[in-house]
């Protein structure tokens, strides 16, 4: 009885399968690079502070913008107290728990933060980070 042997094809790499997933990705970050950047596109005076750190985790936050003349932003749209308040209950029920990065100018007045953090609590919020300026990096 005779024996046969199968034709085994060698199976080779195939490139272009990885090229469609390469685009893909550049396409993703590009996007989402886009993105991340636009809410830091108001134009906002850090304060300093000699015990500035980077927060460990700093996606999944809200950032607002709070400019010298007190104006609040959520992206490039400039909003008042109410609509910020309901923008951050909305985002706490949507996408919990609530985390807020606060970029507020140097020349804020007190008052509009106060009122800032009046509004987190509102919504219910569980962190709000501050960001500044570390002395010794300027």
């Amino acid at each position: 009885m005779k024996i046969r042997r199968r034709h085994v094809e060698d199976i080779g790499f195939q490139i272009a399968p990885m090229i469609d997933i390469t685009w893909i990705l550049i396409i993703f970050f590009m996007v989402t690079t886009q993105l991340v950047e636009e809410d830091f596109d108001i134009s906002v005076a850090l304060p300093v502070a000699s015990a500035a750190v980077v927060p460990k985790e700093m996606s999944g936050r809200v950032i607002v913008n709070l400019d010298a003349g007190g104006n609040y932003y959520l992206g490039n749209d400039r909003v008042d107290l109410t609509g910020l308040t309901e923008h951050l209950k909305r985002q706490m029920i949507e996408f919990p728990p609530l985390k807020v990065y606060l970029r507020a100018d140097a020349n804020t007045p007190a008052v509009k933060t106060k009122e800032f953090y009046r509004a987190c609590a509102e919504a219910g919020a569980i962190e709000v980070v501050i960001g500044t300026f570390n002395e010794a990096r300027q």
